[in-house]
């Protein structure tokens, strides 16, 4: 009689029975390399790019970028993961330079590989800081003697009264806060002062950035870099930065009138008004161009505050043109710059920017207010009664406050 056999069936049967399936074991040393090269990949899923070099980078990306480095040299580690290398980590582009100090032999390798067999990997170790952040702490902790600082101390006990009373007040510092010069901040616990700032250029990583000097109470002073004094402000849990006057006479007492636009012996220049036109060629921009302007008050010069103005995203990042200046003797040019911007704050523009690195930035001084508007602002300056008045933008002029149609 004939058998009718599924073969399937059969071959399972012999499956049983056949010789055990020779393994191609690897050493510890190859399962390191695997694992390290793992880590490598993961790194690319998640950020969707090879780890580069780079005092800038993470501790974890550099170290990965040295890894796949040397795995790339190493004849025998290209072999071994080159069936794994679906990304083709392995041989796309040419190989990045490796930093003398992130150079590693064989023998280092392994040893940098080491935590890779773990059940944590080395991206683990949160703790581990950036060099651009271990010179930010050097940066504050690296202070000279003041040795002016009798010139200042009079400032730092006026600030302390005004946050007693509350005129000032101390809040969250907030990485969009604006550093400059006038500025006060709580770093380390010690109130800090921006004494100065020098030019703004551009640093090794493409960000804006400017040498300070800074005056901290205890009397010493520091020259360091505004991001040196924004990331400490930020990594110090209890940073702060202190508020500009809320309260107080807008006008230096005098016994003269309070901006006479005549410069008498013992008058001083507090600083400038200044009205700038963009030359951006952003849509809304340049719809209204004529009437959009910038108004602030510096107690430097103009020129030189808007000498990178296409690098700053407070001035649309573009270049301006300066329309108009207005020099001031014996006012506080805080709150003059305040009060401006309350007056037009109606006409305020409205508008959302990148910076240059694609981060959202909402510029505050920008105004829909014609140029004569501005020239009547300065004249109830002069006449000391801007303070009574706003701007109405459906008459498009000043009118005293409660008038406004």
């Amino acid at each position: 009689m004939t058998v009718d056999l599924d073969l399937d069936a059969l071959a399972e049967q012999l499956a049983d029975f056949a010789p055990p399936e020779k393994k191609t074991g690897r050493g510890p040393r190859e399962e390191r390399i695997i694992a390290g090269f793992e880590e490598i990949q993961r790194f690319v899923e998640k950020h969707g790019h090879a780890p580069r070099h780079g005092e800038s980078r993470d501790i974890f990306e550099r170290i990965y970028a040295t890894r796949l480095d040397r795995l790339r040299a190493l004849d025998d580690c290209r072999a071994l993961l080159e069936p794994f290398d679906h990304q083709g980590l392995l041989t796309s582009g040419s190989q990045t330079e490796i930093a003398p100090d992130e150079d590693m032999d064989t023998d280092a390798l392994l040893a940098e590989l080491e935590g890779a067999m773990g059940t944590s990997e080395i991206a683990d170790l949160r703790h581990v800081r950036t060099a651009e952040e271990k010179r930010a702490a050097e940066e504050i902790a690296n202070r000279d003697k003041c040795e002016d600082f009798a010139s200042f101390k009079p400032l730092f006990d006026q600030v302390q009264r005004e946050l007693e009373s509350g005129i000032r007040k101390s809040r969250e510092f907030e990485l969009k806060a604006e550093i400059r010069p006038g500025a006060w901040f709580i770093v380390g616990g010690q109130k800090a002062y921006v004494a100065d700032m020098d030019e703004i250029f551009v640093n090794a990583q493409g960000r804006t950035d400017a040498r300070l000097r800074v005056i901290f109470d205890n009397g010493t002073e520091s020259n360091m870099l505004m991001r040196s004094l924004q990331r400490a402000l930020h990594k110090d849990e209890a940073g702060r930065r202190i508020s500009d006057p809320e309260a107080g006479p807008l006008f230096v007492h005098d016994e003269r009138t309070p901006f006479s636009g005549q410069l008498e012996n013992e008058d001083s220049a507090s600083g400038t008004i200044y009205v700038l036109r963009s030359k951006s060629d952003h849509p809304v921009v340049s719809a209204n161009r004529e009437v959009l302007h910038k108004i602030g008050v510096t107690g430097g010069d103009v020129q030189k505050r808007i000498a990178n103005a296409k690098l700053d995203p407070t001035f649309l990042m573009a270049d301006v043109e300066i329309v108009a200046t207005y020099t001031l003797y014996n006012i506080n040019r805080t709150k003059l710059e305040n009060l401006i911007h309350r007056i037009f704050d109606p006409a305020r523009l409205d508008i959302e920017i990148k910076d240059r690195f694609g981060n959202p930035v909402i510029p505050r001084e920008w105004f829909l207010v014609p140029r004569f508007v501005v020239d009547d602002a300065v004249e109830r300056i002069k006449d000391s009664t801007i303070t009574e008045y706003t701007y109405d933008p459906k008459t498009a002029r000043l009118v005293r406050e409660g008038n406004a149609s």
